[in-house]
């Protein structure tokens, strides 16, 4: 089974009938760095997505929130290092926005609805998170976490957290583009390739075209 070979949409989790609104409020491309650190559960997960998305350039698994001594993976697993695991985006400005990524963040990446936890993964280190750089990442953010909330398409409420980009620490290598290279493992058979299948579905338009 590949990456696109399961049947499964376990993206619909957290969600209620209704579409994702087109972020209001976003960063202006010719200012936008073209970098955002994200965390939604395991980071295969998350890198499967994203790296699905035309303007992308890359995208990097690793951990974000902690010091740099424990960022390694047995550490973190611990759940005590302040870690979350999460990936680092670079992307073109003049093709997907910073506003966008955090509109395939809470709609396809991951349910932003559950604390400290991603389906069965759990603890501290799978939290919902977005680290952001600078104020404007905060103010695009904070604005697009309060828009969806209006809109009412997630049928709880919005645990994600805002947190300060202390660092960003790039994971073992082992775990860089973990899904593609790895199709028929169970874990990324049935719960990321069912991610990369609702971004097709939904966002055609927005991806590589594969």
């Amino acid at each position: 089974m590949g990456l696109f070979g399961s049947k499964r949409d376990d993206g619909a989790f957290g969600l209620v009938s209704g579409s994702f609104p087109d972020p209001a409020t976003d960063i202006d491309a010719a200012a936008d760095k073209g970098v955002a650190v994200l965390a939604g559960g395991c980071f295969w997960c998350v890198e499967a997505v994203y790296l699905e998305l035309d303007g992308v350039r890359s995208v990097v698994s690793g951990y974000a929130g902690g010091s740099p001594e424990t960022a390694d993976y047995n550490s973190v697993c611990s759940g005590r290092t302040g870690h979350a695991e999460a990936v680092e985006i670079r992307y073109d400005p003049q093709k997907i926005s910073f506003g966008m990524l955090l509109k395939i963040f809470f709609s396809v990446a991951h349910d932003p609805t559950q604390v400290d936890r991603q389906g069965a993964d759990v603890g501290p280190q799978y939290r919902s998170a977005i680290f952001y750089a600078d104020d404007e990442q905060k103010r695009v953010a904070e604005a697009y976490m309060a828009q969806i909330d209006d809109a009412g398409v997630l049928d709880g409420a919005i645990a994600t957290t805002l947190e300060p980009l202390e660092a960003f620490y790039e994971g073992e290598d082992y775990h860089q583009n973990y899904a593609a290279r790895n199709p028929m493992q169970p874990y990324i058979a049935f719960t990321a390739a069912p991610k990369v299948q609702k971004l097709y579905k939904l966002y055609p338009e927005k991806t590589k075209g594969r």
